[in-house]
């Protein structure tokens, strides 16, 4: 565990401090900044749309048994196969078996986050497949050998001068192309792992209970391209991304696109219901989704975290977060990064682990205020606080502080004996982890306590 905090506080500290980071970052959220108020405009008001998709969530969640075991029946009857996969090990050997099986040498995949969260593409290398992600944010950072930065825009930390040099060093192209010609350069060499691979892994925005469909949203198509070229589609999905009906989806894509890129609607929005049908001419023979759990029933279990699971990961939550902001997605050094990575990485990977997240916030409640679907994020961070404590997961040093913080604070005579030097000298000198990370903590010369009886012994006189 302290190995983890120690390489979070190292790096933060060191993020923090990078001005020229800061300028990436600030530049490219104020460009979502623009826009999003835009993409909230196609709704009459966009608080009551929060509320139903948080209700629909809701119920999704309540019923989440109910609604996969439909969503399998509907998919089966039209040829996929659903594979259950209860840890990220179950969902790389099931992946292993089928890659096998169809003499898989060379696999395409469209942007996934899940497909991140049990490091897909590690194994597959292990295992002598060439794995290519094929969304150019993807692609880039897997030209640099990076993770993703961000739960949406993969590249964001990186300026058009980044991705040029990148590109000449990687794939020998000129130095200072342009976006468009960036753009296009990766077109060309995407396209022919289009044609060579012979599987295509793909993630899903939403599992879709009462067709049997799996919706995809995009702006490039290249997940439409991995779904249909390969001979064999692979779907990898949290199984709370679940949504119960059709319907439903007229709510959420145009609140995840708006919320995510600030988009009416994204480009491409695909349903897929299963492999080629007998009357089809396009699509892959064969469909497997896998349905991973990778600690999501943790969060079920939780009556209060529980709520995490309506994410529907637009990354508003991290585009509003002023730590974020300053200390930058790979600092986390999770999947999820931002206030949603720090609500549910404590519960799918180790509280023990990761509980530190949970204290890397400010408090301010603009992830809640912004989210799509009304999360009380800051209200989960406290409860993550508030569970590591309960289960002993804090130092004696800091449970002594906080009794002695609250011995004094109930007694008040206590309190106002002690002198403002006093008060500065125990906060900032024997609790030596106060001011690490803040500036010394100055006690007003008298409480409030003092000088509200000051004023109303005036007012008596």
């Amino acid at each position: 565990m302290s190995n983890t905090v120690d390489s979070f506080m190292a790096k933060s500290t060191i993020k923090a401090a990078d001005l020229d980071h800061r300028r990436k970052i600030n530049f490219n959220i104020s460009k979502y900044n623009a826009v999003v108020p835009q993409g909230k405009q196609q709704f009459t008001d966009v608080n009551i749309v929060r509320e139903h998709a948080k209700n629909a969530k809701w119920r999704a969640i309540e019923n989440l048994d109910k609604y996969l075991e439909n969503f399998e029946k509907q998919i089966s009857a039209r040829g996929a196969k659903v594979l259950w996969a209860e840890t990220a090990e179950d969902a790389l050997n099931e992946i292993k078996k089928i890659c096998k099986e169809k003499n898989c040498k060379t696999l395409v995949k469209s942007k996934s986050m899940v497909t991140e969260e049990i490091h897909l593409n590690k194994f597959l290398e292990k295992n002598g497949i060439e794995s290519v992600e094929t969304d150019l944010g993807e692609y880039i950072q897997q030209l640099d050998g990076e993770p993703p930065y961000h739960i949406v825009t993969p590249a964001m930390h990186k300026s058009k001068e980044d991705v040029a040099k990148l590109f000449a060093n990687k794939l020998g192209v000129p130095g200072g192309l342009s976006p468009e010609e960036l753009t296009q350069v990766a077109r060309k060499l995407l396209r022919e792992k289009y044609v060579q691979a012979e599987v295509g892994v793909t993630g899903a925005n939403f599992i879709v209970a009462d067709i049997g469909g799996i919706a995809i949203t995009e702006n490039e198509g290249n997940a439409r391209l991995s779904c249909a070229f390969p001979k064999t589609h692979i779907v990898l999905v949290g199984i709370e991304k679940v949504i119960p009906t059709l319907q439903d989806l007229s709510l959420f894509w145009p609140l995840l696109s708006t919320f995510g890129t600030g988009q009416k609607i994204t480009v491409y929005n695909t349903i897929v219901t299963g492999p080629r049908q007998a009357n089809e001419t396009d699509g892959p023979d064969d469909m497997y989704v896998i349905l991973l759990d990778n600690g999501r029933t943790n969060l079920l279990a939780n009556p209060v975290a529980r709520e995490a699971l309506y994410c529907i990961r637009c990354g508003a939550c991290l585009n509003a977060c002023p730590i974020y902001k300053n200390i930058g997605g790979h600092t986390y050094e999770t999947t999820y990064s931002g206030p949603i990575g720090s609500v549910i990485t404590p519960h799918l990977s180790g509280m023990k682990t990761f509980k530190h997240l949970s204290y890397a916030s400010s408090l301010c409640g603009n992830c809640t205020e912004v989210c799509a679907v009304k999360i009380n994020l800051h209200e989960l961070l406290l409860s993550n606080r508030h569970e590591s404590v309960a289960d002993g997961l804090s130092s004696l040093g800091e449970r002594l502080a906080w009794k002695m913080w609250k011995m004094a604070s109930m007694n008040r005579k206590m309190y106002n004996m002690a002198n403002a030097k006093m008060k500065n000298f125990v906060v900032n000198n024997v609790f030596k982890g106060w001011n690490k990370q803040r500036g010394d903590l100055n006690f007003s010369n008298k409480t409030f306590n003092e000088m509200w009886k000051e004023k109303m012994y005036k007012i008596r006189d």
